[in-house]
């Protein structure tokens, strides 16, 4: 092997990310952890995939599931693509391979949701495949490894960094070479402020020999984040709230929120009877933001005690709940943040 490859192996053995609950699982844990890891760091993944495969300890169970369900136990950990792909993607096994996660490369990344690096991760890690991985800490550890300056993302830089990655495969060892590269870049060659001084690599780092490791790779432009604003409509009848089904793309795709009105602060509020109830007047909650990759969302919560219509029946779409049981719901951050506050007024305490 190189000597890139065997020290990596030799700290990886030692130092790295042992004991992980997916490591030396079948394909179905693999890939669960690998598409939970996508932007998430390992503590925050642990208790959601734990829950994830008590409920859904295999394909065919996940399959089978309703999208709500699999969202419900998503629920906080934001990136909502990535769980209605990995429900898509059990469908897609369970019909297509019935029900066997496939072994062959082009199978795991024609499923929804898988890129060719995530594609590799499960070939190495489930079937013991030659291939080369490339997530957002492995392009760090080879951009200053090589020294290659420039932003990651750029086009003709990742294609240089896939380069490198396949000729540094070695040719035995490949689980424990490809969770050290991660736990690498995860952990000692981070972002800021790389320990060059117990990296396993930097005899033989271009940025670090030549002091140039904090300054690669650049980081990519900043633009000024935009700005935007919504205002949720918290209809409360005695303990029961309304909640409605975001659409399948845009923000929180397919969870269940409070009827929303995307608007700047001092414009005109939907009114509470347009949902079919009686209302008393609105009373403003805490304004809070909520930061996205792309944006800052803005929210004002109006918080309406209302009565339902005699017979009012459920619309497609929406769904009163109790208070309650809509914390166990398929619903984003914020507006679990919300409910809990509601949780506290509906039992007697004080609405923060």
């Amino acid at each position: 092997m190189n000597d890139f490859a065997t020290r990596l192996i030799r700290w990886q053995r030692r130092h790295g990310r042992n004991g992980l609950p997916w490591q030396g699982a079948d394909a179905y844990r693999i890939w669960l952890s690998e598409i939970m890891l996508q932007q998430t760091q390992v503590a925050t993944v642990l208790p959601y995939y734990q829950r994830f495969v008590a409920c859904f300890p295999d394909v065919s169970t996940l399959a089978a599931a309703s999208e709500d369900e699999v969202l419900a136990l998503w629920s906080g950990l934001g990136y909502y693509a990535r769980a209605r792909n990995l429900h898509r993607a059990a469908q897609t096994v369970t019909l297509r391979h019935g029900g066997k996660f496939p072994g062959n490369f082009d199978d795991i990344h024609a499923l929804p949701g898988i890129g060719r690096s995530t594609a590799a991760a499960i070939s190495v890690f489930a079937f013991r495949k030659k291939h080369a991985i490339l997530d957002g800490n492995v392009k760090r550890v080879l951009a200053r490894y090589f020294a290659i300056a420039g932003a990651t993302g750029e086009r003709k830089i990742e294609a240089r960094l896939w380069r490198e990655a396949e000729t540094l495969l070695p040719s035995r060892g490949l689980a424990s070479y490809t969770q050290g590269l991660m736990d690498l870049g995860a952990l000692v060659c981070t972002r800021g402020k790389p320990q060059c001084r117990i990296c396993p690599l930097h005899a033989g780092c271009a940025a670090h020999l030549s002091g140039r490791a904090e300054h690669i790779p650049s980081p990519r432009p900043r633009k000024p984040l935009p700005e935007k604003y919504s205002t949720f409509l918290l209809l409360l009848d005695g303990s029961d709230i309304l909640l409605e089904k975001r659409p399948a793309t845009g923000i929180w795709g397919g969870l269940w929120c409070p009827p929303q009105m995307d608007e700047a602060p001092g414009g005109n509020t939907c009114r509470a009877q347009q949902y079919g109830v009686k209302a008393a007047r609105a009373h403003a909650l805490p304004a809070f933001t909520h930061t996205f990759t792309h944006f800052r969302l803005h929210i004002t919560p109006l918080l309406w005690r209302v009565a339902r219509q005699p017979g009012q029946a459920q619309e497609p779409g929406r769904m009163w709940l109790n208070v309650e049981e809509a914390l166990h719901a398929a619903i984003p951050a914020p507006v679990r943040k919300l409910l809990r506050q509601l949780k506290e007024g509906a039992t007697g305490g004080p609405v923060k």
